[in-house]
Parts: C-alpha cells; structure tokens; sequence
C-alpha cells in the first residue's frame, strides 16, 4: 500500500506592490530547501512587458475569469484597483500541491489573504514591505509602468494594507534581497522543525519603525 505524502503547508506573502515580493519569491524557490510551490494567480489585466502566461500569471479574458468565479475554481478572487482587472487563487493546484506534501506559497494582497484565512486558519502569514514610504515611492517609479495617478493610488492602497499587519504573524522588511530572504527561509524552516507548535511571532514593526499593537 503506498504511503501518503506529508501534507503541504499553505504559505501567504502579502505587502504593498512595490515591496518586492515577487522577486524574493523567485530567490526562495531558487535556493529554499523545502518543497516550496508558487500558486500562480489568474488575472483579467494585459500582460506588461516581459511577463510571461503560466509562469506570472495566468492570463484570462473576462468570459474566462467570470466562468471559473462562477464554478467556484477561485480560493479568493477579486476586482483590483477599480478598473475592471480581476485577480484570483485557482483552487485545483493548490489543492494538488498540498496533497502532494509541497508548501504552496500564495503571493496576494491583503484582502485575499484575510478571504484564504476565513477558510484556513493554520495559514503561515507573513507581510513584506520595503521599510518606509520614501522608499516605497522610489521603487515604484523606478519600476516605470504606470502614470501618476495610478503611482498615487498604489500609495494610498500600500498605506491601507500597512493597517493589516497585526493580522500576519512574521513581518519582513526588504531593505536587501539577501537578508529577506534569509528570514522568510528561517521562519518557514521553523515551521518544519515544529510541525505540531506555532513558532514565535516575529516583532511586527510599521514603517516608522514602531510596533503595531494586534
């Protein structure tokens, strides 16, 4: 009789757009010793340069997207931003990756993450964000895909997301890459030593460097 595999653990990487979540993803699954998976998130919005269908996201047109909400294939699913753009976690491969004991990472906003966490609690929560608001701002126009008006409401939104932080267990500053990603690997690789024991929170710090009291 074969044996069942482990199960997978669901990992959630939140953070204002700009924080760089995406990039320590891609070093995590590059270097993380654990059974890591990226759930990829489908999308109605254009692909911007360089993006890849599959791999950034899952391209879908409207009718598309709005047969799938319909079935019931999203874990959260949402309109972004106001413009028409719908995002979504497809259900099927996250399911498929747990039961194979992978930990499958979902890297969405702040109010996805509170829709997965309504379903399962036992979630490993952590927020990303650069370290200030200057810096966020930097990053952004750095980045160079949008006009002023949509650089000014990312702000507005990242400074709603900040307020979601006493809800995450283990905050992340992304001042480097290298020692981002260090901490996401020891957090997540302390869930695996204590699979039955929730780890210590990590101090959970706002962008002024002051704690956020839950």
């Amino acid at each position: 009789m074969p044996v069942a595999a482990d199960p997978g653990k669901l990992v959630i990487l939140s953070g204002p757009s700009g924080a760089g979540k995406s990039t320590l993803v891609r070093e995590l699954l590059a270097r993380c010793r654990l059974p890591l998976r990226l759930s990829v998130s489908a999308t109605t919005r254009p692909p911007r340069p360089g993006e890849v269908d599959g791999r950034d996201y899952r391209f879908l047109t409207g009718d598309q997207f709005e047969a799938l909400r319909r079935a019931d294939a999203f874990i959260e699913c949402k309109e972004v931003f106001g413009r028409g753009h719908w995002y979504g976690t497809p259900r099927e491969p996250v399911d498929r990756g747990l039961a194979a004991g992978e930990w499958v990472i979902l890297e969405i906003d702040v109010e996805g993450a509170a829709a997965v966490l309504d379903k399962r609690p036992d979630v490993i929560t952590i927020f990303v964000h650069p370290g200030s608001r200057e810096e966020l701002e930097r990053r952004l126009r750095t980045r160079g895909t949008e006009d002023e008006g949509a650089l000014r409401r990312r702000l507005e939104v990242a400074e709603r997301e900040m307020r979601f932080l006493p809800a995450y267990r283990h905050t992340v500053i992304n001042d480097t890459k290298e020692r981002a990603v260090g901490e996401i690997e020891r957090i997540l690789e302390s869930y695996a030593r204590s699979p039955t024991a929730l780890p210590t929170p990590t101090p959970i710090e706002n962008w002024e460097g002051k704690r956020e009291d839950a």
